[in-house]
This record gives C-alpha cells, structure tokens and sequence, in this order.
C-alpha cells in the first residue's frame, strides 16, 4: 500500500468543543474572582447557575450576580449532599482550600459528574480557555492548563487581525441557513446545503453579508435551486447570474 499523507498525531492535546448548556444546571463553589468570570461564562452560555459560596467575602461581580437574580444562590459552605441533585450537569470549584476542592472533586467522579477545579490542572475534566466573543463568533486558545496568560496573548493577537464587522456578518449567515433549510428541508439536500452556503461565504465580502436584509436573503436564496450564487448588486437589481445585459453604453473602434 502506498504510503498516504494522512495528518501526524499529536498526543497531549485536549478535544476543544462548544459544550451546550443552555437551561443545564452547573453548580459553582465559592464566590471570588474566578467564580466572577466562571459564572459570566455560565451565563453567556445561557446555563442555569447554582451557586454555593458563604456572603462574606463575597466578590462585587459575583455579588451583583446575586442581587439580580441571574444566579439561585446559596448562603453556605459546601457539603455532599449538594450533588444529590441529578440534574447537576457541570460542576466548577473556585475557592482556596485545595483539600476542599480535591474532596469535592472525588465526589464528582463518584456521580460522574464532570468538573473543573480551578488551578489544578489534573483535577479538571475540562479547561477553560482564552475567548474572544463578538456575536456569535467565539474563539477560544487553550494552553491545556500550561500558560493562561499566554492563552490570554495569543487571543488578543487573534483578535486584533479579525475585521470589526466579522461577527455581524456571521450573524447574517446564519439567518441566512435557517431560511435555506426551510426552503430545503430534506436530508438528502444537506450536502447540496452545505455546498452552497460555502459558496455564499466565499463569494460575498463581509460587508455585503452585513448589509445583506431579509429581502435580499429571500431573493439571494432563489440562486439555490440551480446552484447559483448571485452577487449583492444583482440581488439587488434582479439580475441573473452569468447573463451579461446591456448598459446602454456603446464603444467605438477607428481602424486606420
């Protein structure tokens, strides 16, 4: 067999995923800083967070959190009984005590529970990387647990080479998907989909998928069923892709 140029494996890695957990419970011990930015995370994601963490001490954020009623609150500290709830998904651990959270952290793998203690790496089911978020765009550099100010560097220079607008158009995009799918539903139709969406991204700049409206994705879509993809400025004008029309400009030729 002839030797193929398949991709070289690279052991040590972690498998980077966009875990969903909008309306999942996640149980969050403790309420400092990293608590802070671990339930904004949460909340981002749309989860329900329970939170466990006595008021003194309390973090302003975490506190704000709190007051709004964006989180179910628990004025205490943590005990066994805590993960009884079988609809706890997620479990993260904020807090200064290391045997506490090591103790939390074999319960959690009792109930399988998956868990992330802060600040010990081998303690982690999953890790926390640098985001970058603009709309529906979200980038993430993990380090696996090596360097998180580094992870914060590489995002920000990530981020400053990303257009301003680069989210906006996504967010078209996607709207753009949905309504595809409506006017082609089948399953068998999803390779042809996804064929024609990919043209779509590669041949409209950002700008125009910006400033693309609802009526223009309506009539950009009637491109679908002969698998055309009409520019912006024909969308616009009704004119048919690969049809050259007449301007009313003329060019004339002196031959001497």
């Amino acid at each position: 067999m002839a030797d193929e140029h398949f991709p070289e494996i690279q052991g040590g890695g972690s498998l980077i995923l966009a875990w969903q957990v909008r309306n999942k419970k996640v149980l969050v011990v403790g309420g400092g800083e990293v608590a802070a930015g671990r339930i904004l995370n949460l909340l981002n994601a749309d989860a329900k967070v329970v939170l466990i963490s006595p008021r003194d001490g309390l973090n302003p954020e975490v506190a704000h959190r709190i007051e709004r009623g964006q989180v179910t609150y628990h004025d205490k500290l943590f005990e066994p009984s805590d993960l009884d709830d079988p609809a706890i998904t997620m479990v993260m651990t904020a807090v200064d005590d290391s045997e506490a959270s090591t103790r939390i952290w074999k319960l959690c793998k009792e109930k399988r529970i998956a868990a992330n203690i802060a600040d010990v790496p081998p303690e982690c089911d999953f890790y926390f990387g640098s985001v970058h978020r603009d709309g529906p765009l979200q980038i993430m550099v993990s380090t696996n647990g090596n360097g998180p100010k580094m992870a914060n560097i590489v995002r920000r220079r990530i981020a400053a080479t990303l257009p301003p607008n680069i989210g906006e158009a996504i967010a078209k995009v996607g709207a753009l998907r949905k309504k595809l799918r409506v006017l082609a539903p089948g399953d068998e139709q999803g390779p042809k989909r996804m064929k024609w969406m990919s043209k779509v991204c590669v041949q409209w700049s950002l700008e125009d998928l910006c400033d693309m409206e609802d009526l223009d994705m309506n009539e950009l879509l009637q491109g679908y069923a002969p698998d055309q993809v009409p520019s912006l400025s024909q969308v616009r004008s009704g004119e048919e892709p690969g049809v050259w029309q007449f301007d009313g400009s003329y060019g004339w030729s002196c031959v001497i």
